[in-house]
């Protein structure tokens, strides 16, 4: 999970969707991406990132074109980012 502010969200979701062109077929990378936005707060984000296993997300966060997306990612924040590793325990469909 990524939490970060910003003001160039639109500009960080146009350097997302490059990266993510040029990545197509890498093995390993993330599975789902889920990008919320808090009410309260409209210039707090978090990104929820999901991997097939621990492994994967830690071989994602090595790779070195990661690593040059994330630098520049940071540099359109005004708060963050931070980063927490989580492991799913349950998830329930309810409807």
């Amino acid at each position: 999970m990524i939490e970060f502010e910003t003001d160039r969200i639109d500009e960080m979701r146009a350097l997302v969707e490059q990266e993510e062109q040029q990545a197509k077929g890498r093995e390993g990378g993330p599975t789902h991406r889920l990008v919320l936005q808090d009410r309260g707060s409209p210039r707090r984000f978090f990104v929820l990132m999901e991997f097939a296993s621990a492994e994967d997300a830690q071989r994602n966060s090595d790779a070195p074109e990661t690593v040059k997306m994330a630098e520049r990612l940071a540099g359109m924040c005004t708060s963050g980012p931070s980063f927490t590793d989580c492991d799913v325990r349950e998830m329930t469909e309810l409807k």
